[in-house]
């Protein structure tokens, strides 16, 4: 009995071992949890400065503007003009087109003191073939802040190269001593002479800006001028050059679209 004990005890044994040997080894260690991977964003990037300041924006003029325009200083003003001038008592018309200047000074809200000139190309089938001129001192009155009125004073001239007008008696060769006309008509063949002119103008101007306004204005205006033909003769006494003169009277209208700067 004895014997079989252990005998069964010994077979038990290396059973006995493996399951301690096992208790002991270390348990493995658990898989590490899986993460989804944080997604991947580019870095910031800030745009280049542009190179211009992109496109122009218009504004309208400010009260700030308007009030500029009434202060003192100096004005500068550039137009074109155009219409008509017509000969009264026999003297030629024309039709006018040309350019404008104007500067003076503003002396108050209420008033200006201007200079303008005007050049303009005076032309007609059978009429005026040349240069029209004028300069005048304009007072001007801002009776509004858009409407103004002006009076001129000043002289004109009309400078005139051939025109295919017939020649007038006394006819050039005729004539022994320089000749006055006693009327405008009929006129002469061509005229070179200045006289005295003036002008009533009405204007409306809008302001652009602080430092330029455009305008409309239309003038009346009347013009005398002393005409002077050279005969190509002198006198045999003097020595003078035997000339033929005659008066041209004229009034005429325009109208001038302009930019005035200060």
């Amino acid at each position: 009995m004895f014997v079989v004990a252990l005998a069964a005890a010994s077979a038990l044994l290396p059973l006995l071992s493996a399951g301690v040997v096992a208790a002991q080894a270390p348990s493995p260690a658990p898989p590490a949890p899986v993460t989804a991977a944080a997604p991947v964003t580019a870095p910031a990037t800030t745009p280049p400065p542009a190179d211009d300041d992109g496109p122009p924006r218009l504004s309208l003029p400010t009260e700030g503007d308007r009030e500029a325009w009434k202060k003192s200083g100096f004005r500068l003003g550039l137009g074109l003009t155009y219409g008509r001038l017509v000969g009264l008592q026999g003297a030629p018309s024309g039709r006018l087109l040309g350019p404008t200047f104007r500067f003076g000074l503003r002396l108050d809200a209420g008033w200006s003191i201007m200079t303008s000139f005007q050049y303009a190309s005076a032309s007609a089938a059978g009429g005026l073939s040349g240069l029209r001129f004028a300069g005048t001192i304009d007072p001007t009155w801002h009776a509004t802040p858009h409407l103004s009125l002006a009076v001129g004073v000043g002289f004109g001239g009309i400078v005139e190269g051939p025109t295919g007008r017939p020649d007038i008696s006394p006819l050039p060769n005729t004539l022994n001593s320089s000749y006055t006309f006693p009327s405008a008509g009929p006129p002469l063949p061509s005229c070179s002479g200045v006289g005295a002119a003036g002008l009533v103008r009405a204007e409306w101007s809008i302001v652009l800006g602080s430092r330029a306004l455009t305008s409309f204005s239309v003038e009346a205006l009347g013009q005398w001028t002393g005409c002077v033909s050279d005969t190509g003769h002198v006198e045999p006494d003097s020595g003078q050059a035997i000339v033929r003169r005659q008066w041209w009277p004229h009034v005429g209208a325009t109208g001038t679209w302009g930019v005035t700067w200060r």
